[in-house]
């Protein structure tokens, strides 16, 4: 594994803080390089002028035939075409201020040049200007002078402020930085101390997240408690599971561990091995059939796409295995689904109608906008209200069906499947309304007797094909599909949910037991 570089290894605050400066010492350099190119220009526009005025002056004089003339503190030369000095100024009588190579340009055209370099300081820097000498004799370029101490000095001295004011200027923008880092970062080091002790075993515990801001730090704190809630939610249903699972499991292993130590205890004959094996295959198969139903309740995939079931058709299936059980069919209720699991579901929910309710038995299935739904009615006693909360949890039983066999896992069963196809469940017993919590919605009114239990299975619709050249707009109460669909009840649309009531109830097709 490629080890990353030394520097993504270091703390996030020092490399936010060494960007930071780093970024700001590239614009505080650029802002005193054009500072001081500005400032350059304008001494150097000065001189320039001067010397400009000077040459003229001087190439005048030289015209005219009379003496040199330029103004004091100017020093000039005036040179041949062999580079030596014809006549100078006090102080410049030695060798010519151009080379062999400037000397011949000069002749050619004006000719600007310096002598002595900024930096290191040196005596005698000058500012050379040197112009062609149209005259007839000897001296063919003039060369005029002046000394660039003051300019140079400025300019070193403006060197060294911009250098103190730009190292001064980045301490104080990388102390700034660094404390602006550290106190962005403080909640994320307060949010990881909290999730060290939470990773450490503490139970309960939260992110302090600050109530009246809306930053990104606030969002990560918040969207973290949100996973935090949500993985201890899911700790606690797998505590509850793996309980709940031991306990009954426990019951089917401890009676094939007794039939086997009562068959050893003794010595059997062969009808009596039999009759113990038969036992334990008997025990094998309930715990078998156990594990398949955990499986089930534990993982439940969405359909495939084009996957569809005829719920109608379903029902008559199924319902042909229950006696006293009677099937009512109103429009055609074909839902995008896995009908293996649907059958499932069906099975489950009259295996509670008959072996906890009442005969006779009504399955009705029907569409109501864009969703279809199937409901199964008994005229047993009702679940008991206290209880319909909790109906669909792993392994709860009313205390009237503890008495009755079962594990307590056929609604939970149903419920997993009914949102692997974004369906909603709901219970409603002798009046009293109960919709499965699973995120799904539909508005839809419930439609069945008062008296009695009542399970409702709502599914999204398979959209009924449509003619060429038309478009399908749903109905009034519809908007399942997109709208609708994942709306909570009681969200507003309770006036299209009463209408598609209304029009239920209108139907010649639409009964009831």
């Amino acid at each position: 594994m490629t080890r990353p570089p030394r520097w993504r290894r270091l703390p996030l605050r020092v490399r936010l803080v060494a960007g930071f400066a780093t970024a700001m010492l590239i614009v505080l350099t650029a802002a005193g390089a054009f500072v001081y190119l500005r400032v350059r220009y304008a001494l150097d526009l000065r001189l320039n002028e001067d010397l400009t005025a000077q040459a003229g002056q001087l190439a005048t004089s030289v015209a005219h035939g009379g003496p040199p003339t330029v103004t004091p503190g100017t020093a000039y030369q005036l040179v041949d075409t062999t580079n030596h000095v014809v006549a100078a100024s006090s102080g410049l009588t030695g060798s010519s201020l151009l080379s062999t190579g400037q000397a011949a340009a000069a002749r050619a055209h004006p000719l600007r040049a310096d002598r002595g370099p900024l930096f290191p300081i040196r005596a005698n820097t000058l500012r050379l200007y040197a112009v062609p000498l149209h005259t007839t004799g000897p001296a063919v370029v003039g060369v005029v002078a002046v000394r660039r101490d003051q300019r140079d000095e400025a300019l070193r001295e403006l060197i060294g402020q911009l250098a103190l004011a730009n190292l001064a200027a980045l301490a104080v923008a990388s102390l700034v930085g660094y404390r602006l880092t550290r106190a962005a970062l403080a909640p994320v080091e307060r949010y990881r101390t909290e999730a060290a002790r939470i990773a450490g075993g503490a139970t309960g515990l939260r992110l302090a997240v600050p109530e009246r801001t809306d930053d990104e730090i606030t969002r990560l704190g918040q969207t973290l408690n949100q996973m935090l809630a949500a993985l201890e939610s899911a700790l606690d249903r797998e505590r509850r599971l793996v309980h709940d699972a031991s306990h009954e499991l426990r019951t089917p292993l401890t009676l094939i561990h007794t039939e086997i130590e009562l068959a050893l205890r003794r010595p059997r004959s062969t009808a009596e091995l039999e009759q113990t094996l038969r036992n334990v295959a008997a025990d094998a198969d309930r715990l078998r059939a156990l594990a398949d139903t955990l499986l089930t309740v534990g993982v439940q995939p969405p359909p495939a796409p084009g996957e569809s079931a005829d719920l109608a058709a379903l029902t008559d299936e199924v319902a042909a295995r229950y006696p006293d059980t009677r099937t009512e069919h109103h429009e055609p209720a074909v839902a995008p689904g896995d009908g293996d699991r649907l059958r499932q579901v069906l099975t489950n929910l009259l295996d509670n109608a008959t072996r906890h309710g009442q005969p006779p038995v009504t399955v009705t299935t029907g569409r109501a906008g864009t969703a279809v739904y199937l409901r199964v009615h008994d005229r047993g006693p009702g679940i008991d209200p206290g209880f319909l909360d909790q109906a669909t949890a792993r392994f709860t039983r009313a205390d009237t069906a503890r008495t009755t066999p079962g594990t307590g896992l056929g609604l939970a069963v149903v419920d997993a499947i009914v949102a692997a196809h974004r369906g909603q469940l709901r219970l409603c017993s002798n009046g009293i309304h109960r919709r499965a919590d699973n995120g799904t919605g539909f508005p839809v009114a419930c439609e069945h007797p008062a008296n009695g239990t009542t399970i409702s299975v709502l599914l999204p619709a398979e959209p009924p094909p449509t003619e060429p050249g038309t478009t399908n707009h749903g109905s009034a109460a519809g908007g399942l599909g997109e709208g609708a669909a994942g709306a909570p009840p009681g969200d507003g649309r309770g006036d299209d949910a009463e209408t598609a009531a209304d029009r239920a109830r209108q139907s010649p097709q639409h009964r009831h037991d």
